[in-house]
């Protein structure tokens, strides 16, 4: 995961959907807003996509790797640094949308869901240490 470019940060607007990468596993979330002097993005998590393998598709919309949805709409908030995050197109998001609304009900377990967004959460804090602490400063 590269951090994004100053002039992307800027771009960012609010309802946007933005990607935060890690591994074998994508967030993606909607802009709530924009913290610019503490260069943190307040994002209402959407879904969590993880693949199988690390062999995921670089366009993001290849279904032949084996992938699970968890639907996070349902959870708090989450404040980031914003050099975490890219900018999402619509043609990349509006598929996994969709099979996420598809989602039988049985399917959806909310706590499962929290439980993985938990985990991810802690292994990029993990790994990006230094963004963080540039965050508070």
């Amino acid at each position: 995961m590269k951090p994004t470019s100053k002039d992307l940060i800027s771009n960012f607007q609010p309802s946007q959907i933005v990607c935060l990468e890690y591994g074998n596993t994508y967030l993606y979330a909607a802009v709530i807003q924009i913290l610019t002097k503490r260069k943190m993005c307040w994002v209402r998590p959407l879904l969590l996509k993880v693949f199988a393998s690390e062999n995921k598709s670089e366009n993001h919309q290849d279904n032949s790797d084996q992938s699970t949805l968890w639907d996070l709409r349902e959870g708090a908030d989450l404040v980031w640094p914003i050099s975490l995050f890219r900018e999402v197109i619509d043609t990349e998001f509006m598929p996994l949308f969709s099979e996420l609304e598809s989602l039988d009900i049985q399917e959806k377990d909310l706590q499962l869901s929290h439980q993985k967004l938990k985990h991810f959460i802690r292994q990029v804090w993990q790994a990006y240490p230094h963004v963080f602490s540039v965050a508070e400063s």
